[in-house]
């Protein structure tokens, strides 16, 4: 069993940046593809970015990319996504996630992940 415990959200203003991190117990990071998904308030839940097991593949949703980065620390057993030019679109529950399938390209869809994290806020004003 893997579990996943997001820290580093908090209120942020516009334009500004953020560092989340997500701490894995339970098999080495590198046995995973680990990821991040948001939801926003009354909305779905939506792909954010993802790296793969070697860390050499990252994928990105579009309303995000050249702002936010994943990065993983395999000595740590952790992920981060770095959030920058932060914009209250931002705002949401900000989810680590992670599965040990293996894939030929790594999903965007939340039902292909096993292990999720409770979440953590950011929160983007204005």
């Amino acid at each position: 069993q893997v579990q996943l415990i997001e820290s580093g959200g908090g209120l942020v203003q516009t334009g500004g940046s953020l560092t989340l991190s997500c701490a894995a117990s339970g098999r080495p990071i590198t046995s995973l593809v680990m990821g991040w998904f948001r939801q926003a308030p009354g909305k779905e839940r939506e792909f954010v970015a993802a790296i793969s097991r070697t860390g050499g593949n990252t994928y990105y949703a579009d309303s995000v990319r050249g702002r936010f980065g994943v990065a993983r620390d395999n000595m740590k057993n952790t992920v981060n996504l770095q959030l920058n030019s932060l914009n209250v679109e931002d705002t949401a529950v900000y989810y680590c996630v992670a599965d040990s399938s293996f894939w030929r390209v790594i999903p965007t869809t939340s039902s292909n992940y096993a292990y999720w994290g409770q979440g953590t806020r950011v929160t983007v004003s204005s």
